[in-house]
């Protein structure tokens, strides 16, 4: 690439050419021009979006090094619109994982938020996993993983997924949910990890949620449940016949599971031990932690 205007290009060309320079990934470095409705593309951004490729302006290893937010902006692009990584970006991306400890909580729980609020969760926690990041970010989700063995082809099998699947059902990039949502679906799963429940606690747990805490009427109507439940979710019981006092003690018991779960997601004595059943966690010359730790969530 030449670093001075060249006598054969316009002032104008150059400025827009020396400005893509400084743009992430080739598909970001697009111009339009809305008198003209002309598009101008240096980098090669076309090209990349018809073979649906996130591939950086400069080479991968310097990109990444330079900053390495932009390894989760891979991540989200690559999730949002079902783009894949072309060879290079796709081995730093895993390789250079660890770095995004350099940054700090708030910036990596704003990506974080991009990634799970925007209607793309189950891609973005897919891609996280596969390219060794989720265990930097999200680790009791990643020892869930671990734990389960998680392949890429998981038939539906994987009850977070399934819960995050949900939720983009109901998410847009211009209809998002506030991050509480999602940071309460974690801790939701993580008490159902520890402790699985009876199908009918769950479905009336979530009414109660839905009826705004009104937890005798969602007992009322829990008990009128009959639905067939998904056996495949190891997270699930098999359902038994109680009283309404035996239904609304073990709600109540759920909502504790998750208050406890919530706030060992954000402690970082638990983060370490949820690291710890992570065997396939590099080392890494950063200090790895949850985005969650020491987070104040009511």
């Amino acid at each position: 690439m030449p670093t001075s205007k060249s006598p054969h290009c316009s002032k104008n060309d150059y400025l827009r050419w020396k400005n893509c320079q400084g743009r992430d990934f080739t598909i970001n470095g697009l111009m339009f021009n809305p008198y003209s409705e002309k598009i101008y593309d240096y980098l090669g951004g076309i090209e990349d979006i018809k073979k649906a490729k996130v591939r950086t302006v400069i080479p991968a290893a310097t990109s990444f090094h330079e900053d390495c937010a932009r390894i989760l902006r891979a991540i989200r692009i690559a999730a949002r619109l079902g783009f894949s990584f072309p060879k290079e970006t796709a081995y730093y991306v895993r390789n250079l994982a660890c770095s995004v400890a350099r940054l700090d909580k708030g910036r990596l729980l704003m990506e974080v938020n991009y990634m799970l609020a925007y209607g793309s969760a189950e891609a973005s926690l897919r891609l996280l996993w596969r390219f060794g990041l989720l265990e930097h970010l999200l680790p009791f989700q990643a020892a869930y993983f671990s734990s389960t063995l998680f392949k890429r082809k998981d038939n539906g099998t994987n009850m977070l997924l399934v819960l995050f699947s949900k939720l983009d059902s109901f998410l847009a990039p211009n209809r998002p949910c506030h991050n509480s949502l999602w940071i309460s679906i974690l801790a939701f799963h993580e008490a159902l990890v520890r402790k699985p429940r009876d199908p009918l606690v769950v479905a009336t747990f979530a009414l109660a949620v839905y009826l705004g805490g009104d937890l005798p009427l969602a007992v009322d109507i829990g008990q009128s449940i009959n639905r067939q439940h998904d056996a495949g979710f190891a997270e699930l019981l098999e359902p038994r016949m109680r009283g309404k006092k035996g239904l609304l003690a073990e709600v109540k018991d759920l909502a504790i599971s998750m208050r406890q779960a919530l706030t060992e997601m954000t402690d970082e004595y638990y983060v370490a031990n949820a690291m710890a059943k992570i065997p396939q966690a590099p080392s890494c010359i950063y200090p790895t932690t949850s985005i969650l730790e020491g987070s104040q969530i009511n």
